[in-house]
C-alpha cells in the first residue's frame, strides 16, 4: 500500500463534496484528529478516532487506508500473542478494504503483494507454511502480474519456489519456469524505467540542467533499476545455485526434448538457461538452438548461432530480428564484450558506441572503452610522455560514464582517479613544455587529448 500521503489535510476538505462533509461532521472531526496524531507519530492516540472514521465512513478519505497501515503496523510491532495476530489480520482486512473503497488507487497486484509480504514477515505468528505463503505470492502473479512489482516480493516469491523444490514439493522444471517468470517481470520493470531514464539522460548529455523534480525522478529510476540488476537478480542466481548446473540441466532437458520440441516458450527458456549457466559447449545446446530456429527464428537463436559458428551473418541477423531497442543495445554490448576479451579493441569500441546510442543511460560501455585505452597506452604513443597521455583520455572517458549513469558515479570516479595517477605529472608537463597542446594518439585509438595547463 502506498503509505505516502501526497495531499495535505487542507486539500482533503476541498476534494470532497461539502454537503457530504457537513452530514458527517463526526468523520471530518475525527479525520482531523487522527491526521494530527499520525503526523506526530502518536499512533496509539490516533487509533481510536481513526477506527471511528474507518467504520462509519469507509469511503470518506483515502487517508483512512494510507494512515491506517501505519497505525496498524505500530500496533503489530508493539504487541504479542493473540493481540498481535488480531492486528495482523486487521491489517490484512484493511488492505482488502482499501481496494474495495478506492479501487482506482489500489491495484489488485499491489494489494495481494502487500498481504503476502505481511504474511511472510509474520509466518510463525500466523501459522503459515511455505506452500501457504507461496500460494499468496502466486495469486499476485497470476491475477495481476503487471502490478506485482515490489523487488522484495518478487525475490521472496522465487525463493519460496526454490524452498518448495528442496522440500520435494515442486518439480525442477516448475522451479526453473518460476525463475523465468520472475525474470521476465523484472526485465519489463527495468525496461520501462530505462526508457524513462534515457529521456532524461539524453537531455543532460545535450547540456540541459535538469529541474529538481526531474533530477529526483532520474535518481529514482536509477535506484529502481539498480535494485533489480545488482541486488535482486544476483540474489536469485545465488539462491538457485547448484540446482541449475549443466549436470542438472542437460539430463532434465534431454528427457523433455521430444515432448517439448514444438513448445516455443520451453525451447526459448531451455536454451537461455543453458547459455546463462555456461552449457553452450554441450551438444544439447546446439540441438535446442537449431530446433527453435527451425520453428521460430529470433534474435536469441541467431545470436546463439553466432556464438557457435563465429559467423558474422548470424550476429547481423540477430540485430535484424530484434525489434526492442534496449534488447538490441544489450546484443551490441555482448558482442563488444566478446571482442574486447579477444583484444579486438577497435571493433569492440564500435559496438559499444552502437549500444550507447540505443541506451544512453548505460554508462558501462564508457568504462569498458576507458579500460581498453588504458591497456593500449604502451602501444599507442611515440615516446613515454605520449604513451602516458593516453591515461588522460581513459580518465575523461571513465568520468563520462559517471555523468550519464548515476549508478556508476563512484566506480567511474575511482577509475578516473586511477588513470590520472598514471598520466604525466605537472613536473613532466613542465619539463616537456607542452601545457595546453593537443596530442594525437595513434594506433586503433585514433583520438586526441589536450595536455592540462599547469
Amino acid at each position: 500500500m502506498k503509505t505516502k500521503i501526497t495531499i495535505l489535510l487542507a486539500a482533503l476538505f476541498v476534494s470532497f463534496n461539502i454537503g457530504f462533509a457537513q452530514q458527517d461532521e463526526e468523520c471530518m472531526n475525527n479525520l482531523s484528529i487522527f491526521d494530527s496524531y499520525v503526523k506526530s507519530k502518536k499512533y496509539d492516540d490516533a487509533y481510536g478516532p481513526w477506527n471511528i472514521v474507518r467504520n462509519k465512513c469507509p469511503k470518506f478519505n483515502r487517508a483512512i487506508y494510507a494512515y491506517g497501515e501505519k497505525i496498524l503496523m505500530h500496533k503489530i510491532e508493539n504487541s504479542t500473542g493473540a493481540d498481535q495476530v488480531a492486528h495482523i489480520n486487521d491489517l490484512m482486512l484493511l488492505y482488502d478494504q482499501s481496494r474495495e473503497n478506492f479501487q482506482s488507487k489500489y491495484d489488485l497486484g499491489e494489494i495481494l503483494e502487500d498481504k503476502a509480504n505481511l504474511a511472510y514477515k509474520y509466518q510463525k505468528e500466523l501459522g503459515k507454511n511455505q506452500q501457504d505463503l507461496y500460494n499468496m505470492f502466486d495469486a499476485a502473479f497470476t491475477k495481476d502480474a503487471k502490478n506485482f512489482t515490489n523487488p522484495k516480493a518478487l525475490y521472496t516469491y522465487f525463493s519460496l519456489a526454490v524452498d518448495l523444490f528442496d522440500a520435494g514439493k515442486m518439480p525442477a522444471q516448475s522451479m526453473f519456469d518460476k525463475y523465468d517468470d520472475v525474470i521476465e517481470i523484472i526485465e519489463g520493470i527495468v525496461g520501462t524505467n530505462t526508457v524513462k531514464l534515457n529521456k532524461l539522460a539524453a537531455r543532460e548529455e545535450a547540456g540541459e540542467t535538469l529541474s529538481k523534480k526531474d533530477a529526483k525522478r532520474k535518481s529514482s529510476y536509477e535506484s529502481y533499476i539498480d535494485a533489480f540488476e545488482t541486488k535482486i537478480i544476483p540474489s536469485m542466481d545465488k539462491k538457485l545455485g547448484d540446482r541449475a548446473t549443466c549436470e542438472v540441466l542437460v539430463p532434465l532437458y534431454e528427457k523433455s526434448f521430444e515432448e517439448k520440441k514444438d513448445d516455443k516458450l520451453w525451447l526459448q527458456r531451455a536454451m537461455n538457461r543453458m547459455y546463462a549457466k555456461g552449457c553452450k559447449e554441450d551438444p544439447l545446446f546446439l540441438k535446442l538452438v537449431e530446433q527453435k530456429n527451425s520453428i521460430q527464428p529470433t534474435a536469441d537463436t541467431a545470436y546463439y548461432l553466432y556464438l557457435l559458428t563465429g559467423e558474422q551473418k548470424y550476429f547481423d541477423q540477430s540485430l535484424e530480428l530484434e525489434p526492442d531497442p534496449l534488447r538490441k543495445a544489450k546484443l551490441y554490448k555482448k558482442l563488444a564484450n566478446d571482442l574486447k576479451d579477444k583484444g579486438s579493441y577497435g571493433r569492440a569500441r564500435q559496438y559499444y558506441q552502437e549500444s550507447m546510442s540505443l541506451n544512453p543511460s548505460d554508462g558501462s560501455p564508457y568504462l569498458a572503452i576507458a579500460a581498453m585505452y588504458a591497456k593500449s597506452a604502451n602501444n599507442c604513443g611515440s615516446d613515454n610522455f605520449s604513451k602516458r597521455a593516453v591515461f588522460w583520455l581513459a580518465a575523461s572517458t571513465a568520468e563520462r560514464a559517471g555523468r550519464v549513469d548515476g549508478r556508476l558515479k563512484s566506480a567511474a570516479a575511482k577509475s578516473a582517479a586511477s588513470y590520472r595517477a598514471s598520466a604525466p605529472s605537472k613536473s613532466d608537463i613542465f619539463t616537456k613544455g607542452n601545457a595546453g597542446e593537443t596530442i594525437n594518439i595513434g594506433c586503433w585509438i585514433s583520438r586526441s587529448v589536450k595536455v592540462p595547463s599547469i
